[in-house]
């Protein structure tokens, strides 16, 4: 059903854990199949420094996390926003038509991180400083 690549990010799954200090959270579920995602991002310099997730779900939603992650990492924030489930889904070198949806938690879940780090009362006061300099 699943193959290696799949495989592999699920029995050794990459980058799992909490950031207690993350610049952003974002955490998507699905209410059909019970899965939920939550992605941690720690922003530096307008690019990822470190991005981890934590899961509920199932081998297909370990994998999505984890490939996702290793995706993600060291990307500017422009460039993660580009990220799609389809990104992920051809990087696991493709997951069955009923796990596709995984995919899709783990780039929702990573957008969701953003716009939480870009809402963040600090960074609306860095983006002010930078457009009054300017």
């Amino acid at each position: 059903m699943y193959n290696e690549t799949v495989m592999d990010h699920f029995q050794n799954p990459r980058n799992v854990g909490e950031i207690t200090d993350a610049s952003g959270v974002g955490e998507i579920g699905n209410v059909v199949c019970g899965d939920i995602l939550r992605v941690y991002i720690k922003v530096k310099d307008e690019k990822l420094d470190d991005v981890k997730y934590m899961t509920f779900g199932c081998g297909a939603a370990v994998a999505s996390g984890s490939m996702m992650t290793t995706l993600a990492k060291g990307k500017t924030i422009e460039e993660a926003k580009e990220l799609t489930n389809k990104d992920v889904a051809q990087a696991l070198g493709g997951l069955p038509p009923q796990k596709l949806h995984c995919s899709n938690l783990a780039a929702d879940a990573l957008h969701k991180a953003i716009e939480d780090w870009q809402q963040k009362p600090e960074r609306r006061s860095e983006l002010s400083e930078i457009i009054n300099k300017g």
